[in-house]
């Protein structure tokens, strides 16, 4: 039973986009990692200094991750600064608006906030082919207060007040924000060769 063009060329579509989607979904690691790194060097954000400093080294690691990891579809250095920023002054003002309380609730307005100031920052990083470039502010702050509550309904030790949510919810974000980046930013024209089987299929049309 031979393979039809059109199902060739569907999976050779498909190729980057899984590929993509792959790579970004590495930084998922990336955001735990940082954010315990991040809690032993300023220790519980309970305060503006540590919100300030743990945000902006939590923003950057994870920012430079999630850019390296992009494919060159993030600007690396523009994308690092700019979650480093928004995330230092997300953190910050998150944190106070909630009293630093770690309840559900108030870690969902926090995130929300975070979240929203998170991707204003990104926002104005995204490359110029972005489509809807400002539905990543939304995206964002939903994303956020999300990854917060399967944290903490996955039973993580949120009473510690940590810098960002743990490895449960940095899956769920981390997948969530690769699909949506995979619509806002069209994957760049490619002129890879074409597979023989699909172009010697194609020259029998």
């Amino acid at each position: 039973m031979s393979t039809t063009p059109a199902i060739l060329d569907d999976r050779v579509a498909r190729a980057p986009f899984l590929r993509n989607l792959s790579m970004w979904m590495l930084t998922f690691l990336v955001i735990p990692i940082a954010g315990y790194v991040g809690t032993f060097i300023v220790g519980r954000v309970d305060d503006l200094l540590s919100a300030l400093a743990g945000g902006a080294f939590v923003g950057m690691v994870v920012g430079f991750a999630q850019a390296l990891l992009s494919l060159r579809r993030l600007p690396l250095l523009p994308w690092t600064i700019a979650s480093a920023i928004g995330m230092s002054v997300g953190v910050a003002v998150g944190t106070m608006a909630v009293g630093y309380q770690t309840s559900l609730s108030a870690l969902a307005l926090s995130g929300l906030i975070t979240g929203a100031l998170v991707g204003l920052a990104q926002t104005l990083t995204l490359p110029a082919t972005a489509r809807f470039r400002w539905l990543w502010v939304p995206i964002t702050a939903v994303l956020w207060p999300l990854a917060w509550t399967v944290t903490t309904l996955a039973g993580i030790d949120v009473e510690e007040q940590f810098i960002v949510f743990g490895a449960s919810g940095s899956f769920v974000y981390t997948l969530l924000a690769g699909l949506a980046l995979q619509l806002l930013i069209p994957r760049p024209a490619t002129h890879a060769p074409v597979p023989p089987a699909v172009a010697s299929l194609r020259a029998g049309r």
